[in-house]
């Protein structure tokens, strides 16, 4: 293989002669440092570069922050402290009120109005005079009454001279026996005839007493069926009268609640129309057939009305208390779950929540209220609202509604 030419002096470089020189004197021809000085430098850099990487002090790792432990927040009406208490078992009626004493007043005697004195509302007293009818054709009779059985006395008390004449007579046995008889038969007769006589006198004197309609109670006139000027008849009633100082709730009971229903029961009773009040009362009478066409009993509660509020016609609803359990510690039904372990509740303990496990007694007032047999005390405060999210362990704090 043929070595490459040589270059011509003129483009050789001044390294390149001087090395040409070197070989025709016999000596080797010098190489090139700076690429070896460069290596070396590149070398020496890197070394220097990961020396002050590892005399750097290492980074601190950043620590996270630990998640704080949620928070349960409460309100006052979501936990109740456990107290002993009444329970109450209750049937629910509902009805109407009445007066518990009316009375139609009706006309004795057949004669036309002349003042009616009261109108419906007023208040009347037992005595009062409610309506005067006219009196003058009645007065006629009385009169004439009157007249016929003073003229039948006058007759009787002739009789009675003409018997004793005839008796005496007789005893003398100066007449026959025979006219006693006729005349102790005509006496009778007047006697009787005078005192039929003197009782439709004093039937015509009431007649005349009766056209003074008066108020056989006190109580208030509820309703006036009769004017001035009319003709009223004999039995026709005129006014009603209402005493409203004890009032009667005609209330419907549940046929299967009826036997537990007695009277003498306390009753709790609201009304319709008078808002946030309540009225106590007793039942009085149970009807015990079943009304007409429904499945309810009639049951007849008496109620005090002596601030005059209630009137007749209200429709009002009653709380029976059928049954008492006093000094029981009991729950709304809400505060109260269940677990594989059995029933339990939450208890406020602190700032969390725990399980308290509990021993159920009866249901009162439909299931709403639960009695607790064990497991709790009188002074426990424990979750009483469904918060299905609040589990045992959890914390709590409270807050303002």
């Amino acid at each position: 293989m043929n070595a490459p030419a040589a270059k011509p002096e003129w483009a050789q470089s001044k390294r390149e002669k001087d090395n040409e020189a070197r070989v025709a004197a016999g000596l080797k021809p010098r190489r090139r440092r700076w690429p070896w000085i460069l290596l070396v430098l590149a070398v020496l850099a890197v070394a220097g570069f990961f020396l002050f990487q590892a005399m750097q002090p290492a980074p601190e790792t950043p620590v996270e922050a630990a998640a704080p432990e949620p928070v349960m927040q409460l309100v006052a009406s979501e936990i109740t402290t456990v107290e002993p208490q009444t329970l109450v078992q209750a049937v629910k009626v509902t009805g109407s009120l009445g007066p518990q004493r009316q009375t139609q007043v009706a006309s004795q005697v057949s004669a036309r109005a002349v003042a009616v004195m009261a109108r419906p509302g007023d208040a009347v007293n037992e005595g009062d005079v409610l309506v005067q009818l006219d009196t003058e054709s009645l007065r006629i009779q009385l009169d004439q009454q009157t007249s016929t059985a003073a003229a039948t006395r006058a007759q009787l008390v002739l009789a009675e001279s003409q018997l004793m004449r005839t008796t005496d007579l007789i005893e003398r046995g100066l007449t026959a026996s025979s006219g006693l008889e006729q005349a102790q038969s005509s006496v009778d007769a007047l006697r009787a005839n005078l005192a039929a006589l003197e009782g439709q006198v004093d039937a015509a004197r009431i007649g005349v007493q009766n056209a003074t309609i008066k108020a056989p109670m006190t109580g208030i006139v509820s309703e006036r069926t009769v004017e001035p000027g009319q003709m009223v008849q004999q039995g026709t009633a005129v006014l009603t009268i209402v005493d409203l100082t004890t009032v009667e709730l005609n209330a419907a009971a549940p046929v299967s609640a009826g036997a537990l229903v007695k009277p003498g029961q306390a009753v709790t009773v609201t009304v319709e129309g008078i808002a946030g009040r309540s009225f106590e009362g007793n039942v009085e009478r149970v009807n015990p057939v079943a009304a007409t066409g429904t499945r309810t009993i009639p049951v007849y509660i008496a109620m005090d009305n002596a601030e005059g509020l209630l009137r007749g016609g209200m429709f009002a609803t009653g709380q029976i208390a059928v049954k008492e359990q006093p000094d029981a510690l009991a729950l709304p039904s809400g505060a109260i779950r269940e677990d594989a372990e059995g029933f339990y509740v939450l208890k406020v303990d602190g700032e969390q929540v725990v399980r308290q496990g509990i021993e159920k007694g009866g249901e009162w007032n439909a299931g709403r209220v639960i009695e607790i047999a064990s497991g709790i005390s009188a002074g426990d405060v424990v979750v009483s609202a469904v918060l299905t999210q609040l589990q045992p362990g959890d914390r709590i704090e409270m807050v303002e509604n």
